[in-house]
C-alpha cells in the first residue's frame, strides 16, 4: 500500500493518533515491534499557529519513527492551512493528517474533529486549502461514519461515509481512514465496519482506505482484510500498555519477561524524555492498564501502588515483584490466563 510515494508494504498495520499517548517514546516502540507507520497526538491548529510551546513540542519526530504522521484539528480554514506549514516546515513529517473524527466534547462540541461532520461544505474547504498549502507532502484524513445514527445516509440511500469519502478524494487527500463509530456513539458498542468495506467497494475509489475500531487480535485483522478488502488497519486503544501488539498481530510472540522489559523501557524513555517526576507520571498509567498483568489476583492494591509510585527504583521495584508474581502464577496448574481479576484494562477517552 502506498500513501503518495511512501510504500508501507502489503497489509500495513499502522498505530493511530491518540492523545497523551502516542508522544514521540511510544511512536518508537511500537516502531520496533511493527508497526507499518505511527501517528502522533493531535495538535490544534489555533495553538501551533499561536506558537504555544506545548504544541510545538508535539511535532518533534526522529529518523527512528519513520515513516511519521502529524495529525493536526481544526475548524478555521486560515489557521488550519497556516498550521500544517508550520507543520511541514517545523517536523517534516511524511504525511500530514487531519482530524475530522475525534468525539471528545472539548473538540467535537466546538466544531473541530468530528463536529466537522456537521458542516461538510467547511469540511472540504479545509481539505482543498491545506492540500494546496502542503503540496509536497501526503494530505490524509481521520474521520467517523457520521454524527449520528440518523446520519449514516443520505436522502436518496447512500451511506453518508461513501459520498464523503468521494467528495474527499476529490478535494486531494490521498489516504482516508475510517472509525468504524458514529460521533454519537463515541467508544461504545462494537465498530460497524460494513460501512467501511462498502467504502472500499466503490469503484470510484482510487486512494487507500484504512480500517480503524477494535482490533486487537491477529484473528480480527485477518478478518478485516479479507471481508472488508481495506488497504490498511489502524490499532488505537488496544495498544495502551501494550506496544507489543503489532508484532501480536503479525503472529508474533513474546514471553511475559519480553513485555515486562518493555514497559520497563517506556518508562525509562519517558524519564529521559521529561524528568523523572513528569516522565512517571505520563506513562504510569500505562503500565497499570497493561494486560501484561490480567490474571494476578487482587491486582487493585499493586495498580495503586504503581499510580503513586513517585522514582525511577520505586515503580521498578513494584514491577519487579510482579514479575515474581506472575512467573510463580504460571508455574501454579491452577493457574490459567482466564483468571478474573480487577484490574480495568481498557482505556478510555480517546
Amino acid at each position: 500500500m502506498k500513501i503518495g510515494s511512501i510504500d508501507l508494504g502489503h497489509e500495513p498495520i499502522l498505530l493511530a493518533p491518540m492523545e497523551d499517548v502516542t508522544d514521540i517514546g511510544f511512536r518508537l516502540l511500537c516502531k520496533q515491534m511493527g508497526a507499518a507507520m505511527v501517528y502522533s497526538e493531535f495538535v490544534s491548529s489555533d495553538a501551533l499557529i499561536r506558537m504555544v510551546n506545548k504544541s510545538l513540542a508535539k511535532l518533534q519526530v526522529c529518523d527512528d519513527e519513520r515513516p511519521v504522521a502529524i495529525q493536526i484539528y481544526g475548524k478555521d480554514i486560515d489557521a488550519m492551512r497556516e498550521s500544517a506549514r508550520i507543520v511541514v516546515d517545523q517536523a517534516h513529517p511524511d504525511v500530514l493528517d487531519l482530524n475530522f473524527g475525534c468525539p471528545v466534547r472539548k473538540v467535537a462540541g466546538k466544531g473541530a474533529g468530528s463536529g466537522m461532520l456537521q458542516n461538510v461544505p467547511l469540511l472540504l474547504d479545509i481539505v482543498r486549502a491545506v492540500v494546496d498549502a502542503v503540496p509536497g507532502t501526503p494530505v490524509t484524513v481521520k474521520t467517523r461514519l457520521g454524527w449520528d445514527e440518523k446520519s449514516l445516509r443520505l436522502p436518496d440511500g447512500t451511506p453518508f461515509i461513501v459520498d464523503l469519502a468521494e467528495r474527499l478524494q476529490d478535494a486531494g487527500i490521498q489516504a482516508l481512514t475510517i472509525h468504524g463509530r458514529t460521533r454519537a456513539q463515541m467508544y461504545q458498542g462494537e465498530a460497524d465496519w460494513t460501512l467501511i468495506g462498502e467504502v472500499k467497494d466503490n469503484p470510484r475509489m482510487r486512494i487507500p482506505v484504512i480500517g480503524n475500531g477494535d482490533i486487537a487480535t491477529a484473528e480480527r485483522v485477518r478478518e478485516c482484510f479479507d471481508r472488508y478488502g481495506v488497504d490498511a488497519v489502524m490499532v488505537g486503544r488496544a495498544t495502551f500498555g501494550r506496544p507489543w501488539i503489532f508484532r501480536e498481530l503479525q503472529g508474533g510472540t513474546l514471553t511475559t519477561d519480553e513485555k515486562v522489559d518493555i514497559l520497563k523501557q517506556q518508562v525509562l524513555t519517558s524519564v529521559e524524555r521529561i524528568d523523572e517526576y513528569r516522565g512517571i507520571l505520563h506513562v504510569r498509567r500505562h503500565l497499570a492498564a497493561s494486560p501484561v498483568f490480567k490474571g494476578i489476583p487482587n491486582f487493585r492494591e499493586t495498580r495503586i501502588r504503581m499510580l503513586r509510585a513517585a522514582t525511577v527504583e520505586e515503580l521498578f521495584a513494584i514491577i519487579e515483584e510482579t514479575r515474581t508474581l506472575l512467573h510463580t502464577l504460571s508455574a501454579s496448574p491452577a493457574h490459567t490466563s482466564t483468571t478474573p481479576n480487577d484490574n480495568d484494562n481498557e482505556p478510555t477517552g480517546f
